[in-house]
């Protein structure tokens, strides 16, 4: 073995192995080497996987953006539906109130026509039943003037073609 010593006055201040530092030198060539083969390799594959890891989180956080849009979307076409549901069921609520209405307005309008076409047919058949009874009226009178004339009238006569008036104005 070889030693180099380097000294002040007359004892040793360091002692140098020349094995050592051979070790120290093929470490320092090895590491060197390593370096410049292995590790840029390693540095390659390292930010090569960063960025993949990157890439995966943008892609991830541009996933949940989407996946928020298109909530926001369907809440947005849901509260939509149901507006247009209730927007349809007023409107068909409407039409139908306006339908009854229309249909009441028309049965009271033709019940009004019937009560009035009622009331002239009444009004009518009144006239002619009071006409009718006029005639009756007349013809009886004509009897009893045609009787009158025939013969004198006692009180007795006279009650009795009152009463022969008041049963066939009945009929």
């Amino acid at each position: 073995m070889s030693h180099l010593f380097l000294s002040l006055g007359n004892q040793p201040f360091i002692s140098l192995d020349w094995q050592v530092v051979a070790q120290l030198l093929n470490t320092l060539i090895l590491f060197l080497i390593l370096k410049k083969i292995l590790f840029v390799k390693v540095k390659e594959f390292i930010d090569a996987r960063q960025t993949e890891v990157d890439k995966m989180y943008a892609d991830a956080d541009t996933a949940m953006a989407e996946a928020e849009r298109l909530k926001n979307v369907y809440s947005e076409s849901i509260a939509g539906a149901r507006d247009e549901a209730q927007r349809i069921v007023t409107d068909a609520r409407r039409s139908a109130q306006d339908q009854a209405d229309a249909i009441l307005a028309e049965a009271r309008a033709e019940a009004a026509v019937l009560r009035e076409k009622a009331e002239a047919d009444i009004v009518s058949e009144k006239k002619k039943a009071v006409n009718e009874i006029k005639d009756e009226i007349s013809d009886i009178a004509i009897l009893i003037a045609e009787k009158v004339v025939e013969k004198e009238i006692t009180p007795a006569d006279h009650e009795k073609l009152i009463a022969q008036f008041i049963d066939r104005v009945g009929e």
